[in-house]
């Protein structure tokens, strides 16, 4: 059987870092910040909470470099650790991901992979989005907008990959209504 492991090129900055270059860790901050506040909002949807999240996953991240061994990128490394830090304070807060009943039609439908998203306003959307309960903002954000894989999500979250489906064709289709009301209303 032949080794598909793909080599992921070394990052410079995260090499100096985890030999303790103070300068380094500031550019791999000032790199990836904004990208993992984004992240961090579309999860929590709290300006406050995700500059938070993503402050704590700095500091995981940087306490644990000796762990990260480029069998993915360093910000796909440091992304999965701000999304899980984001997780855990929903569910420190109490969310529930209860499974809930299933479509026939949602339960048949296909996988979508993120390259079907919408062409709509962009703002429009995000606008749409936050509109959304949580569970079903959470679930839509994490698959579309960081591309997750649905059975990634549900690992995440404990529940079913067949009620993360079913949440991800409910709030696509909200998004959908959402957008198509105020198109008319």
């Amino acid at each position: 059987m032949l080794d598909q492991t793909i080599e992921i090129a070394r990052d410079e900055q995260v090499e100096l870092c985890k030999k303790g270059d103070n300068s380094a860790y500031f550019s791999v901050y000032e790199r990836y910040a904004k990208p993992m506040l984004n992240s961090s909002m579309r999860v929590l949807n709290n300006i406050a909470d995700a500059e938070d999240m993503v402050q704590e996953a700095f500091i995981d991240a940087f306490n644990n470099l000796e762990s990260f061994t480029y069998k993915s990128s360093f910000e796909a490394w440091l992304r999965r650790i701000v999304i899980n830090k984001s997780i855990s304070l929903l569910r420190k807060r109490k969310i529930t991901w209860a499974d809930i009943d299933l479509s026939d039609a949602a339960a048949d439908a296909p996988e979508e992979t993120p390259e079907d998203q919408f062409e709509f306003d962009l703002q429009r959307v995000k606008a749409a989005i936050r509109e959304l309960p949580e569970n079903y903002r959470v679930i839509f954000n994490l698959f579309v907008i960081d591309e997750l894989k649905q059975d990634e999500i549900a690992s995440l979250l404990n529940i079913s990959h067949n009620n993360v489906r079913t949440i991800y064709h409910r709030a696509k289709k909200k998004v959908l209504d959402i957008l198509n009301s105020k198109d008319h209303g």
